[in-house]
């Protein structure tokens, strides 16, 4: 059995770090919902745009831009060039969050039948592809603990800009989704060009309203996907950071729960040694006496 100077040493230990899992539990937990706030205050603009360009694929189905899959898909006199955007944390401690969006990613790598360009949201994702030697077209900076809409649109632009000069065929972001409070999920999202969806047939007797597009709708275009892109991406990065600060809590909750049932554990082992000890002390100040006794007789 250890000695008790050891089991006070692990017990204090175990009880610094446990403050420590603790505090993370706690912080994560308020980062966590302001972010929530701030993507339920912006949702109603981006539900907004959503609804317009579907009214606007509804009434102009045969409007032609570049930012549209065509109906009947051409084929590329090259290789597929796809810029990946990789959305990962800039710190650990998070369960499996990081690690499931980089084998998404490892494995979209993998397909030998695309060529792509890595842009990259936060610190493991950079050190996890510098380290397998994978080039990394850009990386973002600063943008994984603290997701504005100012940063979305710059990256919304980098990207914009590349696929607007043909120097990417298609743009797909990596992310992780909350499905609910408990669950997280990494996926793969098409960002452009946007898939035209189906339309049904309009009976002739229901009303039909009146859509002007004014100049043109190719300017209406012009100014409505690049925000919704904007959109999309700053939607994915705080739903990444919600994901990432559930995980941590989970995390953390999980090792705090750990490190009391530690404490308990090594209490019993203490009190147990502690009592071995009194035992042993009251045994040897009997048969001290007792030998004194006998001495006398």
């Amino acid at each position: 059995m250890a000695g008790l100077r050891e089991i006070q040493n692990r017990i204090k230990s175990i009880q610094d770090t446990r403050k420590i899992t603790n505090a993370m539990y706690m912080i994560s937990s308020t980062k966590m919902r302001k972010a929530k706030q701030d993507l339920e205050n912006t949702e109603p603009y981006f539900y907004t745009l959503q609804s317009m360009m579907a009214r606007l694929l509804r009434h102009l189905p045969d409007v032609s831009h570049m930012y549209f899959e065509k109906e009947e898909k051409e084929e590329l006199d090259h290789q597929k060039k796809v810029g990946l955007l990789v959305i990962t944390g800039d710190k650990g401690l998070a369960g499996a969050y990081n690690y499931n969006v980089l084998k998404l990613a490892q494995e979209f790598l993998d397909d030998q039948d695309q060529w792509a360009e890595l842009f990259v949201v936060g610190e493991l994702g950079r050190q996890y592809f510098t380290g397998q030697h994978v080039p990394i077209q850009e990386n973002f900076q600063f943008t994984a603990q603290n997701p504005t809409f100012s940063r979305a649109r710059w990256i919304a632009e980098t990207l914009l800009e590349k696929f607007q000069s043909g120097e990417l065929d298609e743009i797909q972001v990596i992310f992780t989704r909350m499905e609910n409070s408990m669950t997280s999920v990494a996926e793969v999202r098409k960002m452009l060009p946007m898939d035209r969806p189906l339309m049904p047939k309009i009976p002739m007797d229901v009303y039909h309203e009146e859509f002007l597009a004014i100049p043109d709708a190719q300017t209406v275009v012009d100014s409505i996907v690049p925000n919704y892109i904007s959109g999309f991406i700053y939607s994915a990065l705080v739903e990444s950071f919600c994901s990432e600060q559930n995980a941590r809590m989970q995390a953390m909750e999980s090792a705090t729960n750990n490190a009391d049932e530690l404490l308990h554990d090594l209490s019993i082992m203490y009190n147990r040694a502690r009592q071995a000890a009194i035992t042993q002390e009251i045994t040897e100040v009997c048969s001290g006496a007792r030998a004194q006794k006998n001495k006398k007789q």
